[in-house]
């Protein structure tokens, strides 16, 4: 007879291994639904009985009970939908829609539990006598929020409508994600002729031959497809027809009238998020987004872009005019179009340059990248040490696990590097919890980093390019986040800040990519060892301390749109039925409107803001910047890589999570409310401060 034990659905099973680190092995994509539907039994029964109890609301009865209950949930959740984004399958997808709603309803139900309810908004209105501690006090406002938002204080038929809108919503992103990455690979370029590809290196074409060839091409290359609308390829291949050709593909992407188009969802989206709101008692969704975020409005988000829009489309002129006319001196002919800015801006770039770069990536392998750069910045500044554990095994055998040591010698959690590009990968790059770290639980966090490198042929070396360096450095100042985390409340773990704080850390992580003492550290030539020579590691740090006004444009652009399509109310936005007009019309609007610089993303492949948590919210990356480059100035007035600095900015930062208030905790920090001359000075915007 089989024991209890061995009935256990492994999705739930409590895991042996370190830090309960999931036994992927051991768990198969059937056993997800009934993990979930047990999963989310078991937590209703929990807030049944904290809605139920006869005792007077308590913090401890009812806000710490409702924070504690639905592990079950939460182990489901950190294993399935960490497996969604960089491992998919057909299956996955089905179940991945499934749980979108099942899920939504869950959570809809929970919130909308009147006797919770009572129980929580007893305790708000009383708040200020319960003598809480600031992390409890924050998580007991946090909790009444969320149940407003939710349309707890709605009546019944508010309340139907907003099940109804967050179920269709929760199947129309879930879904819009899957079409990006379907069609993102079904829009991939097949080149017959090599020829096309002169300007790419051996390892890339290499790459695009057998990427051709698991696609079931016997012959060509396939050039791959990133997320953005810009191409990284495009700053390389020679070609001008291929560049077109490559561009064409990305900016067309979700938009081809075929089984993959989003441009319908993307009009449903919004007015069912115009409708939420309206519910609610926003103007629209954006002040519903932005009432929960750091930033005061959108009007003081406004202001910030527009600030920045005027300054950079000007620098933007300039730098356009230079490089029509250094492509005009090189022979380009008729001008240039969208497809070749960023190839010319590169060229003239290097020209300028005594110091080519295209040696740089010879000096950064990842491997070398990883141990002696990213986890060695993490030592000098945190005190952290990191062992790899061949013997541990992730979802998937390209993922590698390291288990991470404090300085004491203490075993604080464990770290998962994902980082080569695959078919079943969503594009970008990210950070997952599979586990969140919880005092009160007695849970260590276990973080995941996913990249989308191309990955080498066997006993070959991966290099990366600056970008892809930053890259690295930027996910893994996430995953600090929440390594270093050291609250009470999982809820309150890590990333777990409004959205437009969450991007600070990992931003400000990456100054240390380049940083003399790192680079010095990490950077050796992967055939001889040599250390980088200074001239080529100088070049570097004044290639990437340059900011074109190009990148700074297309963000600007992707973020006025994000903002232009949740500024609708209900009517305008059902009076909206053409995505690329209104595209068009918001940009304009918002003077950032220009044929040869497109927005970072179009809407009908924009994943953050239709597909991910972001939808008005993409301008936090640029408020976030704010921040990150008044701390990297304090940083480097500190001393730059000291571990005193690491550990004042831990305590300040990366342990609190969403305990404390980030923005005052900040503040606290620099000594001062931050201000946007530094950051204007980084984006080559200084001209804008008179």
């Amino acid at each position: 007879m089989a024991s209890a034990e061995s009935n256990v659905n492994p999705v739930l099973a409590q895991s042996d291994l370190p830090h309960g680190l999931p036994d992927f092995a051991s768990i198969s994509d059937d056993d997800f639904l009934p993990a979930f539907a047990a999963a989310t039994a078991t937590q209703l029964g929990e807030v049944s009985a904290i809605a139920d109890n006869p005792e007077p609301p308590t913090f401890a009865n009812t806000i710490e009970a409702l924070e504690l209950s639905g592990r079950d949930l939460a182990r489901a959740a950190g294993v399935f939908f960490n497996l969604v984004g960089p491992d998919t399958n057909p299956r996955r997808n089905e179940i991945s829609q499934e749980l979108s709603t099942l899920l939504t309803d869950h959570a809809n139900t929970i919130a909308m539990n009147q006797g919770l309810f009572q129980r929580i908004s007893t305790l708000h209105d009383a708040a200020d006598t319960l003598d809480l501690t600031e992390d409890r006090r924050r998580l007991l406002d946090t909790r009444y929020r969320e149940a407003v938002r939710a349309g707890a204080g709605l009546d019944d038929a508010g309340q139907q409508e907003m099940r109804t809108i967050s179920s269709r919503l929760a199947y129309l992103t879930t879904t819009f994600s899957q079409r990006i990455l379907d069609d993102t690979n079904a829009s991939a370029v097949l080149v017959d002729d090599a020829a096309a590809l002169d300007g790419l290196g051996a390892a890339e074409i290499a790459a695009a031959r057998r990427a051709a060839a698991e696609a079931g091409h016997d012959t060509g290359h396939l050039i791959t497809l990133e997320l953005p609308t810009s191409q990284s390829v495009l700053t390389e291949l020679n070609d001008p027809a291929t560049r077109r050709r490559v561009f064409d593909a990305s900016v067309h992407r979700c938009s081809r009238d075929n089984e993959f188009d989003t441009r319908e969802m993307v009009l449903e989206i919004v007015r069912l998020r115009a409708r939420r709101a309206e519910l609610l008692g926003y103007r629209d969704h954006a002040e519903y987004v932005i009432a929960e975020q750091t930033a005061p409005s959108p009007a003081a988000v406004d202001e910030l872009l527009g600030e920045l829009i005027g300054s950079a489309m000007r620098a933007g002129e300039r730098e356009l005019a230079a490089i029509s006319e250094f492509a005009g001196s090189q022979g380009a002919g008729a001008g240039i179009g969208a497809a070749d800015v960023t190839y010319w801006l590169t060229r003239q770039r290097r020209s300028q340059s005594e110091v080519s770069l295209e040696a740089f990536t010879d000096y950064c392998e990842l491997d070398t990248v990883i141990t002696d750069g990213v986890f060695y910045a993490a030592g000098a500044l945190y005190g952290l040490s990191f062992t790899e554990r061949p013997d541990l095994h992730a979802y998937h055998p390209d993922v590698r696990v390291w288990e991470v040591f404090d300085e004491a010698g203490t075993s604080i959690g464990l770290f998962l590097g994902d980082y080569f590009a695959r078919p079943s990968k969503r594009g970008g790059a990210w950070m997952n919890n599979i586990v969140d770290q919880s005092a009160v639980l007695a849970t260590a966090p276990i973080i995941v980093n996913v990249l989308n490198l191309t990955k080498p042929d066997a006993g070959e070396p991966c290099l990366l390019s600056i970008d892809q360096l930053t890259t690295l450095f930027h996910e893994f100042g996430h995953a600090l986040h929440g390594l270093l985390s050291a609250v009470a409340y999982p809820s309150q773990s890590g990333t777990s800040v409004p959205r437009d704080f969450v991007e600070f850390p990992s931003q400000v992580n990456e100054m240390w990519a380049l940083h003399p003492q790192v680079l010095a550290h990490y950077a050796r030539h992967h055939e001889t060892g040599a250390p980088i020579p200074a001239e080529l590691a100088e070049a570097a740090r004044a290639n990437a301390g340059a900011d074109t006004a190009h990148g700074t444009i297309e963000y600007l652009a992707a973020s006025a749109l994000d903002l232009a399509w949740h500024r609708l109310s209900t009517e305008a936005a059902g009076a909206v039925t053409d995505v690329a007009a209104f595209e068009a019309d918001a940009l304009r609007a918002a003077g950032v409107g220009t044929a040869l610089i497109p927005p970072r993303y179009r809407s009908a492949y924009f994943n953050h803001i239709f597909g991910g948590g972001y939808s008005a919210g993409y301008y936090s990356y640029i408020w976030s910047e704010v921040l990150d480059a008044e701390t990297e100035q304090w940083f480097l007035a500190e001393g730059g890589l000291r571990r005193d600095s690491g550990r004042r900015f831990a305590d300040a930062t990366l342990s609190r999570g969403d305990s404390v208030d980030p923005l005052v905790a900040h503040e606290k920090l620099i000594g001062r409310q931050p201000g946007i001359e530094p950051l204007m000075r980084r984006r080559g915007l200084v001209e804008a401060l008179g």
